[in-house]
């Protein structure tokens, strides 16, 4: 890999795809029913258990408004590192509609799609392969799900101080 070239991962989802770097994704695995939380918007799909922890599962397809629903049958659950720094809920997760592609990608590959709003948690759109793909803000998502997930969870950690 050259300078330049980031690992990214197209994740096919209902309505659109999603690109985020391969650092990020800590496993793809089948869909299992996850267990319903309360008092969370639509797009919150609930908890499911993944190598003991409790991981919050995201219709990310619902929550930018690309779809009103998504199917399960033979469905993906994308584990990603959560970027917000919280030892509670290191992971959560995207429901994807098939089995997510690596690539490699450079900036010179990427065209932006100009756009004067993007919907929440969506940093913006860029052009690969002649296909528009979305690009989450990844940081915001995490927000986001810790608090449907969680609601008053402190979503960043202040490092411990000797007194």
């Amino acid at each position: 890999m050259s300078d330049g070239e980031i690992r990214s991962v197209i994740v096919p989802l209902t309505g659109l795809e999603v690109l985020i770097p391969n650092a990020t994704v800590a496993e793809i695995t089948n869909y299992s029913e996850p267990q319903p939380l309360s008092d969370t918007p639509p797009w919150m799909l609930g908890n499911f258990l993944w190598r003991g922890w409790q991981v919050p599962l995201i219709s990310f397809a619902v929550l930018t408004e690309a779809a009103t629903a998504e199917n399960t049958a033979n469905a993906r659950v994308c584990v990603l590192k959560s970027l917000i720094g919280n030892a509670r809920m290191p992971y959560f997760a995207v429901l994807a509609q098939a089995f997510p592609r690596l690539t490699t990608i450079t900036a010179s590959e990427l065209v932006e799609v100009s756009s004067d709003i993007n919907p929440i948690a969506v940093a913006g759109r860029v052009i690969l392969d002649e296909r528009e793909v979305v690009v989450p803000d990844l940081d915001r998502l995490g927000h986001l799900v810790a608090h449907a997930a969680f609601g008053a969870l402190p979503v960043t950690q202040r490092p411990q101080t000797a007194d």
